[in-house]
């Protein structure tokens, strides 16, 4: 466990503050995706590994037409570079005019689509997130991050949190490194094995999502459900659906047939007049509210049925 950087280091930060619509719900447009942000009543937190090494976020809505990132770390310049793209500035919804409860939703609920540029990050969270409950991924990523990963730099209230360890680490685990975080053997052989081929696939993510999605597929253990997962998060990939979620289906029959439950295929026959933005009518749909619940729950101790690979 590595030592946290010292409080001169952490105190050192930069600032920027960028426009954004006056109607934009910035709550829903960071943490609406799966994203890594934490956020709070007064603002919302961002750590990672940037390019420039790493770094942490803090924004908080300085007006109604202005949100200010203030950064630390190494990766302070990247991560206030990306604070536009984070706040959904290269989400294009143009052709994107539904009709019905989706228009009513979409009129009501303003807000765009999120990418983090970090697809490692999207990964290990995909990942982990396979076939087990949201709490239990979660639980098992924060184990990770504290035991191989490093201390997010920051200021005092940062400093229990920590950041995924790099590819480079993850390659040289093994199973019984990961299966005390939680991480059953098949997950962590796909972590191990993400982690192996991930410098590889470097080339891939300047791709369209489509691409994206088909080449992450070829990897053993990447389902539609994990790179509809990455493309959405690192990406704001508009049209990722996630086929084999639980919960997904549902959710959109309920939405917009007023069917309580659903298979994949009648979900995506009721996507297909939206594709293109079929991940924003999906985002839409969860915020409509869930439908009602009369199946089997998951375990919180076994490998459940919630999500595929």
């Amino acid at each position: 466990m590595r030592a946290h950087p010292s409080s001169s280091l952490t105190a050192m930060s930069s600032s920027r503050t960028v426009d954004i619509p006056a109607d934009l719900d910035v709550r829903q447009t960071v943490r609406g995706a799966k994203l890594p942000v934490m956020v709070g009543p007064n603002g919302a937190w961002w750590s990672t590994r940037a390019p420039g090494g790493l770094g942490t976020l803090f924004l908080d809505r300085v007006r109604p037409d202005a949100v200010r990132g203030q950064a630390w770390g190494p990766g302070a310049e990247w991560l206030l570079e990306q604070l536009p793209a984070l706040l959904g500035s290269c989400d294009d919804s143009s052709g994107f005019e539904p009709d019905g409860i989706v228009g009513r939703l979409w009129a009501r609920s303003p807000h765009r689509l999120s990418r983090t540029d970090r697809p490692w990050d999207a990964l290990v969270g995909a990942i982990l997130g396979q076939k087990v409950q949201v709490s239990r991924a979660t639980r098992s990523r924060r184990m990770i991050a504290r035991r191989f990963g490093d201390p997010a730099p920051g200021p005092a209230q940062r400093r229990t949190t920590w950041i995924l360890p790099s590819p480079e680490t993850v390659a040289d685990l093994a199973y019984h490194d990961l299966h005390p975080c939680g991480v059953e053997r098949k997950r962590a052989a796909t972590l191990i094995g993400v982690a192996n081929e991930v410098r590889r696939l470097d080339p891939l993510w300047d791709r369209r999502p489509a691409e994206i999605r088909a080449r992450l597929e070829r990897i053993h253990g990447i389902g539609p459900w994990s790179s509809a997962l990455v493309t959405a998060v690192a990406f704001g990939d508009p049209d990722a659906v996630p086929v084999g979620d639980f919960h997904v289906p549902n959710l959109v029959a309920w939405c917009l047939a007023g069917e309580p439950r659903a298979t994949d295929e009648r979900m995506l026959e009721l996507l297909e007049p939206y594709r293109g933005h079929r991940w924003r009518v999906i985002r839409l749909a969860k915020n409509n509210g869930a439908a009602p619940r009369y199946g089997p729950r998951l375990s919180l101790t076994g490998d459940g049925l919630t999500r595929g690979g």
